[in-house]
């Protein structure tokens, strides 16, 4: 009876556990439908409160509740690039607000293209003679780039700036795989596709240091030209070029070292930042914490200025992250669903498409898929326009060909039309340990890809006919797309990745300009009257439940980031890990041919993900799901 009375009262306890946490569960989403989004009653006269807490992207990741709720870590909040732009242009024009608090304490950055975006907003800000005040700890590249545009820079007097420009070392791993005798077998069409490098050489090719030379000088001197017009007192070269002497000339002290290179204009303490925003803007009334100002934070902004959608639709379709063949995204461009929001938007009535691309590629088929999905709509006999963000390369570039007309920005990376696969085998490293293998065979292709018995001259000749018939494909579609002979798109094509203002003078992008000018000029050829249409992005909600949860959890912690220039550095050694397991899973995992630009830069922001979808129909997918079987 004794075990009995343990086993009844056990199952006494997990019922009532179960109970207690579904009753949770019930308030949560009470709580969540209530208080999901900030109320626009919060808006309050004084500063807009900028604090950038995580990175910059096109597309904002949803939050998965459950993950958030299991988890033990933070996750990295994630600020949609036309929100930012659009909360700074209602502000200028709202009485409420007297000045813009911008605080790039824990902001992790973004893309070139976004930040020059959101530096031109906060110039607008300021034409209606209301000041920007910006402070850190740290400045990075992103976040001085946003801070030139501010009024007065401030920086933690423990902080400072470090400028360290586009590019960097990237780890080779051939004489690992030699020496671990693993056979990495890669397909590849394009003399500057060198995303396989690594898996190859031991150091870079002199195609890819032409390639990378010019691309990096390119956005290098964009980025100075940038930053040079927004605070022309900024001595870029001091602190780039002799980086010793001119710390030593401030003893060591990096954040007068900032100040001496005109990065920054004062060195305070945040409290004393806040306390010079209260001069302009008021104290709040609220919070009597030293260095409280009042103000507005961004979320009950952002839900205080809800857009108006007069007149006709013109639709925005997204694809931003590596393109995928299933459903994942936002935040990743899962053609599965891009297709299906696409397809669902033909009885919408469109007077036009703008499909905004910040892309590198992915797969082959996920990229068709997506640019057979946007012809559907060009059928129709309605504009097609494409807004190119800060990549739109290889895949990227794929579903940019059924446009009337792609704008882009001088930064934007793009190009990279190539195609390659990779497959490691084992057969020698098994061999060293007197592992090896034997069968019967009816065909080359019998048992094939084996990544134990290694691959037959017959798979080798189907997987790179399979990459150079892509290849051919992508020819034909920019050749027809640009109005270009197909020597002339070869000649363009072979892996090289440009910038934008090459590509323009090359004739793969038509203009520059943002998405805005992208829509108005479909709004144009639409022959829509200004003010009688509005843009209708394309997409699904964002779940109300894991949004409260995720300000809840950044809520407990945010005490956790650091802010200083060791965090700086850190982040930068973290990121470098990421890069390694990333590779790491581009050699192993078992994919189809692809379209993706490994060689452009990593996006700011951590990935949240790593995508295992599959199923591609191509003989590739084929024999990669054979040994997923």
């Amino acid at each position: 009876m004794s075990f009995a009375g343990k086993v009844w009262r056990l199952l006494v306890g997990i019922k009532d556990a179960l109970a207690l946490l579904f009753l949770l569960l019930f308030f949560a989403a009470i709580f969540a439908i209530l208080n999901s989004r900030p109320s626009p009653g919060v808006v309050r006269e004084g500063a807009l409160l900028l604090d950038l807490d995580g990175a910059v992207v096109e597309e904002v990741s949803p939050v998965d509740p459950l993950t958030l709720l299991l988890s033990s870590a933070v996750p990295t909040r994630e600020f949609a690039a036309r929100d930012v732009v659009r909360a700074i242009d209602e502000a200028a024009k709202d009485k409420r607000i007297k000045a813009i608090a911008l605080d790039l304490s824990t902001f992790l950055g973004g893309g070139h293209v976004h930040m020059q975006e959101i530096g031109e907003a906060l110039d607008r800000f300021r034409t209606t003679k209301k000041p920007v005040l910006a402070y850190a700890v740290a400045y990075s590249d992103d976040s001085m780039m946003l801070a030139a545009h501010a009024s007065e820079v401030w920086v933690d007097p423990m902080g400072g700036a470090a400028i360290t420009g586009p590019g960097g070392e990237r780890l080779y791993y051939a004489g690992l795989l030699e020496r671990l005798k693993v056979n990495a077998h890669v397909f590849r069409v394009g003399t500057y596709k060198s995303a396989v490098e690594p898996y190859l050489l031991g150091g870079m090719s002199p195609a890819a240091r032409e390639n990378y030379e010019q691309l990096y000088g390119s956005l290098w001197q964009e980025w100075q030209a940038n930053v040079r017009q927004a605070r022309p007192q900024a001595n870029i070269a001091m602190a780039t070029t002799d980086i010793p002497a001119w710390l030593t000339a401030s003893k060591g002290d990096l954040a007068a070292a900032a100040v001496a290179a005109g990065l920054v204009d004062r060195t305070g303490t945040r409290t004393e930042w806040g306390e010079r925003v209260a001069q302009i803007v008021g104290e709040d009334d609220w919070d009597d914490t030293p260095g409280a100002f009042a103000n507005t934070d961004f979320d009950a902004w952002h839900a205080s200025i809800e857009p108006k959608t007069p007149g006709a639709k013109i639709g925005v379709i997204t694809i931003a992250g590596e393109i995928s063949d299933g459903m994942a995204g936002p935040g990743e461009a899962g053609a599965e669903r891009i297709v299906e929001l696409l397809d669902d938007a033909l009885d919408d009535d469109l007077k036009a498409l703008v499909v905004r691309v910040d892309s590198p590629g992915g797969t082959v088929t996920g990229s068709e898929a997506i640019r057979r999905a946007i012809l559907r709509h060009k059928a129709r006999n309605i504009p097609v326009v494409v807004s190119m963000g800060n990549v739109a390369a290889s895949g990227g570039y794929w579903v940019s060909t059924p446009a009337d007309r792609i704008f882009a920005e001088p930064e934007t990376i793009t190009g990279s039309i190539g195609i390659f696969g990779v497959l490691p085998t084992f057969e020698d490293a098994l061999a060293e340990f007197g592992v090896t293998t034997d069968g019967v065979k009816t065909t080359g292709l019998s048992g094939q890809p084996d990544l134990f018995a290694g691959l037959t001259p017959e798979a080798e000749a189907v997987l790179q006919a399979t990459v150079e018939s892509g290849y051919e494909r992508f020819l034909s579609l920019v050749a027809e797309s640009r109005g270009i002979s197909r020597a002339r798109a070869d000649e363009l094509g072979q892996g090289r990745v440009w910038d934008g203002g090459s590509a323009r003078q090359l004739g793969l992008v038509d203009q520059f300009g943002d998405l805005d000018a992208a829509i108005e000029w479909a709004a144009k050829q639409a022959q829509l009257k200004k003010g009688n249409w509005h843009a209708d992005y394309l997409g699904r909600d964002v779940d109300p439940f894991a949004s409260v949860i995720e300000r809840i959890l950044q809520a407990e912690g945010s005490e956790a980031k650091g802010s200083d220039m060791f965090a700086f550095f850190a982040r930068n050694d973290r990121q470098l890990g990421a890069r390694i397991m990333s590779d790491l899973h581009g050699l192993l995992k078992v994919r189809g041919a692809q379209a993706r630009c490994l060689e452009c830069p990593a996006p700011a922001a951590p990935l949240r993900r790593v995508s295992l979808d599959g199923g591609t129909p191509t003989v590739y997918g084929w024999l990669a799901r054979y040994l997923l079987d």
